[in-house]
């Protein structure tokens, strides 16, 4: 939940075509006087083998033909006449000049003229990008983000007996109140930010995208430590502390991520490997404060050595996006954030821990699903040539790879139960709460990658809304936002235009 799933790499691509914009027409000239009647004298250069006339007149070009070469190869790589259309509406041509100019009523009829006499080109894509990513870069590199969403829930099993008190509120663990509230605003805080630095990575100002994060991850930080000490009561100071380096961690983390860092991030998260004995022996405390620590500092130090670019004058380039459209990806990441603290706290921490392992865990093959999907829908758009293909396409490649995201949640969730010390077997109903969820969360970023995150957004905040004002309705709400991003989402992804990048 650290960093941001974008799916769109910065890349320079060549500008759209332009049609000819309505222009004034020079007044014609008052024809020269020609002979008096009946003379037989032709006007000069009239005459028939005259080197600058003819015989006739000749025929007026037809302007169509004119705008269909103009915009061949835009019209050639089309798979709906909308996309035509879209591009003359943009490039402000009205209907009245389009009446005017080419006789079709409107911009619709004007783009399906232009389709019908454009015969289809679809260009290949390059032989690295049919399939997504490839097949060693791509699912190492995904599988490798998942192994660093995961590796830090080993720093709550080593302190864990350093947090454990009375009887906390809401029937929870002492400690956990503060521990919730530091990694929700954190979670909020860093998928903003995330979004900002990768629109600045976008426009290819990789500075100032470091500036960004150089300014906005210690903000983060600081906000999560003040709300888990605002949150915390009598007895857990402890807890509130270990949030503080829990906000830490998450700004250094989402530096690194978005950054493309995540070797070096891995590396600082190794001590954390000395926690799997803790799982079934008891450490001296000492070592149980000493490892979490070092990771941190080292994740620390390393995203303070990534930001370097972003100390550098003028790092911050031009007037960048507006604030205003990093705050849906905010409150997607406290939407889908909550689900997933429900889904961990269930009936208990117990019940609930092999979830959130196996919900943590699939999100680096979540993120390659993410791409092989993109992947998928840009070869058909590239290959079929009626709309109705299209769309039978990308609805059989989105199921394909939502059941194969859900296939990965399940094993994983199996392998933790198996795993974790002394957890109990899910029931069928938790088992199906949580392939909904994992529904809700892949269909929820594969929305948020094409832009659509306010839906996304909304529907995660409903959910996560609806569990807490009646808890027994899990099941009830996780189905519920999985039908509705369901239909959002074949709505959207349908349309060949949703695919242009």
């Amino acid at each position: 939940m650290s960093g941001s799933l974008w799916l769109k790499p910065p890349t320079t691509h060549p500008p759209l075509p332009t049609p000819p914009r309505p222009r004034h027409r020079p007044t014609p000239a008052p024809a020269p006087a020609g002979p008096a009647p009946g003379t037989g004298t032709p006007p000069v250069g009239t005459g028939t083998g005259s080197a600058t006339g003819s015989a006739a007149p000749a025929l007026a070009a037809d302007p169509l033909d004119d705008l269909a070469d103009r915009l061949d190869a835009f019209v050639a790589a089309a798979v709906h006449p909308d996309e035509i259309a879209a591009l003359l509406e943009s490039d402000g041509l009205t209907d009245d000049h389009i009446r005017l100019t080419y006789g079709r009523n409107d911009s619709f009829a004007l783009a399906e003229e232009l389709y019908a006499r454009v015969a289809r080109r679809h260009p290949g894509p390059p032989a690295k990008d049919r399939n997504g990513p490839g097949p060693a870069e791509g699912l190492g590199g995904c599988l490798l983000r998942g192994l660093v969403f995961a590796l830090p829930a080993l720093a709550y099993v080593l302190a864990g007996p350093l947090l454990a008190g009375q009887q906390g509120r809401y029937g929870l663990p002492a400690g956990t109140v503060p521990l919730l509230a530091g990694a929700v605003t954190g979670w909020v805080w860093n998928q903003a930010l995330s979004h900002r630095a990768h629109t600045w990575l976008g426009l290819g100002d990789r500075p100032a995208a470091a500036r960004a994060l150089l300014t906005g991850a210690p903000a983060g930080a600081l906000a999560g430590t003040a709300v888990a000490l605002a949150t915390a009561h009598d007895g857990e100071l402890p807890a509130a502390l270990f949030a503080a380096g829990q906000s830490l961690y998450l700004g250094a983390a989402t530096v690194l991520l978005v950054l493309g860092r995540e070797r070096a991030l891995l590396a600082a998260l190794l001590p954390l490997l000395g926690a799997l004995p803790a799982l079934r022996w008891d450490l001296p405390d000492p070592l149980r404060v000493a490892l979490p620590t070092l990771s941190l500092t080292a994740a620390c130090l390393v995203a303070a050595r990534a930001l370097r670019p972003g100390t550098a004058r003028g790092a911050a380039g031009r007037g960048g996006p507006p604030l205003a459209a990093s705050v849906p990806y905010g409150l997607f990441g406290l939407g889908s954030g909550g689900l997933v603290l429900y889904a961990g706290l269930g009936d208990a921490l117990a019940t609930g821990s092999g979830a959130v392992i196996a919900l943590t865990l699939s999100m680096g093959p979540a993120e390659w699903l993410l791409h092989r999907f993109r992947g998928g829908s840009l070869a058909r758009l590239r290959t079929l040539t009626s709309a109705r293909a299209f769309r039978r396409a990308v609805t059989g490649t989105l199921v394909r790879c939502l059941g194969g995201y859900l296939a990965v949640l399940l094993g994983l969730l199996l392998a933790a139960t198996l795993l974790w010390p002394d957890a109990p077997r899910p029931t069928g109903e938790r088992l199906l709460t949580l392939l909904l969820l994992g529904t809700v969360l892949w269909l929820g970023l594969l929305l948020q990658a094409f832009g659509a995150v306010l839906g996304a957004a909304a529907v995660c905040l409903s959910a996560a809304a609806a569990q807490t004002l009646e808890p027994a309705a899990g099941t009830l709400a996780a189905g519920a936002a999985a039908a509705v991003l369901a239909v959002l989402t074949r709505a959207l992804l349908v349309r060949p235009t949703a695919h242009r990048l």
